[in-house]
């Protein structure tokens, strides 16, 4: 019996996905466990695979859409079965061979720039949940827009395509109020295509993009920079690796263990562990700390959130932190775990950074940089003696804490990582 595939939820705050690439096309013989298609959200990439074997007998959807979760996008059964009564109403009234969606994928692409979006019978724009938000955010004109979605309907490729073009309700203003425009100026003399490549920006680059964007523009950022004697962790660490299987211990890393001094120290410290909120002109404290760690995956920066960090203890933090990690570089982690961090830490000591300023990831007041370990010298008992510094850097939100209770952080939290026996102890 014919039955239909459709777009999974990944997440309760995903409201739709962007098909990447269908590995099948109509007609083609599947066994359970194949992949059918390839989706993606705002920050990671899944594989759909058959749950029964069968032959696909239509394709609903085509790469690059942008599809509600828990809509049709495939039916799969026996060869030659009547699939009529699974056809969707909206959205692929004809099911249609996959090489027909494609070939009719570019002519929506290619429509006048004068074309409007079509509208429903009550007058609405037809629209995706996640264009949507992306013009509300964005101030993208839709009057303007030329939609490339099933049955006329908007989707993020169309928002970002007006934007490209700086297509806003604003621009649309300010050009109303100019005197007609100017002579346009003599084109640019060609250059060789082989001197350059022309890549899509992908999805993922867009969302770290505005999100760097708009922090750098909407808050004011301070970073203070601040070092550590790291000889004590160091031995610390060297022993808890020799004795991790003995123990059974995770492999702690170092990078474990300032983070779990981050989540022990931020409590006293209640205007970093919180957010900003601008729609609502207030400040949210939070009672733990969920404690974001930026991820460097292949599709860029993700940052994943060890929940209620200050409530571990440092072998639960190193394993859950590991776990998250691995998701995030796989591709296959839960939008639900990228969210809800109350502070970041971003660690760029492996790659011989000694001092940083990071970017803070909204409505967070703060995020902490952890430096690379340089050897240093300091005066103990009238004598130069070295030590290995580990360098910190605070990056903070002068809107939300002031210069001097920022620094008192980073100095309880430099006194803790020095002496992180004692803070084991707590």
């Amino acid at each position: 019996m014919a039955s239909l595939v459709i777009m999974p939820r990944q997440g309760q705050s995903v409201e739709s996905c962007i098909i990447s690439e269908w590995k099948v096309k109509v007609g083609d013989t599947v066994a359970e466990g194949d992949v059918l298609f390839t989706y993606e959200t705002d920050k990671s990439s899944f594989e759909e695979k058959a749950k029964e074997a069968g032959t696909v007998l239509a394709i609903f959807r085509a790469d690059g859409d942008d599809v509600p979760c828990l809509d049709p996008v495939c039916v799969i059964g026996a060869s030659g079965e009547d699939y009529s009564s699974l056809v969707p109403a909206e959205g692929g009234a004809e099911a249609k061979p996959e090489a027909e969606v494609k070939a009719e994928a570019p002519k929506a692409e290619a429509a006048p720039t004068a074309a409007t979006p079509a509208a429903s019978a009550d007058g609405k724009i037809r629209i995706s949940p996640r264009a949507r938000h992306l013009a509300e955010r964005t101030d993208a004109d839709l009057s303007k827009a030329v939609p490339t979605g099933p049955n006329g309907r908007i989707i993020e490729r169309d928002v970002n395509a007006l934007l490209d073009k700086g297509l806003t309700i604003a621009a649309a203003a300010a050009a109303e109020e100019k005197a007609p425009a100017a002579a346009a100026p003599a084109a640019a003399a060609p250059v060789a295509e082989n001197e350059y490549e022309d890549v899509k920006i992908p999805n993922i680059r867009k969302v770290i993009a505005k999100s760097m964007h708009d922090s750098l523009s909407n808050m004011a950022q301070l970073t203070l920079n601040s070092s550590f004697d790291a000889d004590a962790i160091q031995k610390l660490r060297a022993s808890l690796k020799a004795n991790a299987e003995k123990l059974g211990l995770a492999n702690i890393t170092l990078n474990d263990m300032v983070c779990y001094a981050v989540a022990k120290t931020i409590g006293g410290h209640k205007d970093l562990n919180a957010h900003w909120l601008d729609e609502t002109q207030t400040i949210r404290y939070f009672r733990h700390c969920n404690l974001g760690i930026a991820v460097d995956t292949p599709r860029g920066l993700l940052v994943v959130t060890v929940p209620n960090a200050d409530t571990l203890s440092l072998n639960e933090f190193a394993v859950q932190s590991k776990a998250l990690i691995s998701e995030a570089q796989s591709g296959s982690i839960s939008p639900d775990k990228l969210k809800g961090a109350t502070f970041t830490v971003t660690n760029l000591g492996s790659m011989g950074i000694e001092s940083f300023t990071p970017v803070i990831n909204p409505p967070q007041t703060g995020i902490l940089g952890v430096d690379t370990i340089t050897r240093r010298v300091k005066e103990v008992d009238g004598k130069d003696v070295f030590y290995n510094a580990m360098g910190l850097s605070l990056t903070f939100d002068h809107r939300a804490i002031d210069g001097a209770p920022a620094a008192k952080f980073l100095k309880e939290l430099s006194n803790n990582l020095e002496h992180f026996d004692l803070l084991l102890a707590k």
